[in-house]
């Protein structure tokens, strides 16, 4: 079962910051220019874990290409920030929600309003991690490191044959035991103790987000720069869509438009239809036979022409 800490107090980020002192009385501007000082530490905490945070996000790439579910686990701010991810990837890469699922500690509710004793609950945490397999990875997202709930999911997917990560900003009895992978941000104590939506937080969003994007970057989910596997449900999202297989195909706005027309909105079906004069059941076999990946598709038509 998980261990707590025999003392909270201990814990890095529960600790006062000798900065913020007088916060109370320091007037808003210089709380302003202090949280910006100490939010410097940010980007020094990510380069330290940089070699962790690239093994979680080649770990997150060979889940997805091999067909396995990511979950990601926490609860409170390390929670939210959980679910605030998960919901981000299908508009932007196009990826299946059931293949990567938040869990938040206190279920949807917990989302919009505190529920803290939710946290304390590793059996909870044990249940619905359950649902991991072999060839899954579960990621568990505590600031502290020592949320009952998300080293009672850890525990169990490790259990289960699942491989694990551990995202936190603080070091606790056993932790490098905890999980496979140990994403440790040094941010230091918050300017408001205990507050990690702070300083953590913000790591940990910046963390979050470069383990899913080289991941999936590196998975066939964009072409250069250009997200090829968005979804178009807004009129932002439809010019984007126009405007990539403009670029991508080095055609006018209206050829773009059509191609995307007869690739029913498939912006990638749309390139390499453009691209190698295909219809859109040709191009969607190209596509297919490289495994969703633009590049290698394209590639393969440059070796036919040689």
């Amino acid at each position: 079962m998980s261990r707590r800490p025999k003392s909270w107090k201990k814990l890095a980020t529960e600790a006062t910051n000798p900065r913020s002192e007088r916060l109370d009385r320091m007037g808003i501007g210089r709380v302003v220019a202090l949280m910006q000082s100490e939010d410097r530490r940010v980007l020094a905490a990510l380069r330290g874990a940089r070699p962790a945070i690239v093994r979680a996000a080649e770990a997150f790439a060979e889940t997805f290409r091999a067909g396995g579910t990511c979950f990601l686990f926490g609860a409170g701010t390390s929670g939210r920030l959980a679910v605030l991810e998960a919901a981000e990837l299908p508009p932007t890469f196009g990826t299946d929600p059931n293949r990567i699922q938040a869990v938040i500690a206190g279920g949807r509710a917990a989302i919009f309003r505190a529920r803290e004793g939710a946290e304390d609950r590793s059996e909870d945490g044990m249940r619905r991690a359950s649902r991991a397999r072999p060839g899954d990875l579960v990621i568990g997202v505590s600031a502290s490191s020592v949320t009952a709930f998300v080293r009672g999911a850890l525990e169990r997917a490790r259990e289960r044959g699942a491989r694990t990560v551990l995202v936190t900003a603080s070091r606790s009895p056993g932790i490098e035991d905890v999980a496979e992978i140990l994403v440790r941000l040094e941010t230091g104590p918050e300017v408001v103790a205990g507050s990690t939506r702070l300083k953590a937080g913000t790591a940990t969003k910046l963390a979050l987000n470069q383990i899913t994007t080289s991941a999936l970057a590196s998975s066939g989910k964009v072409f250069g720069p250009w997200m090829v596997d968005l979804r178009t449900g807004s009129a932002k999202l439809k010019d984007r869509a126009l405007r990539i297989v403009a670029t991508a195909t080095g055609s006018t706005p209206r050829k773009a438009q059509a191609l995307l027309a007869r690739a029913g909105g498939q912006v990638k079906t749309a390139i390499v239809m453009g691209r190698a004069h295909l219809s859109a059941a040709e191009a969607r076999r190209r596509l297919e036979k490289a495994q969703g990946d633009l590049r290698t598709a394209l590639e393969t038509e440059s070796r036919g022409k040689r």
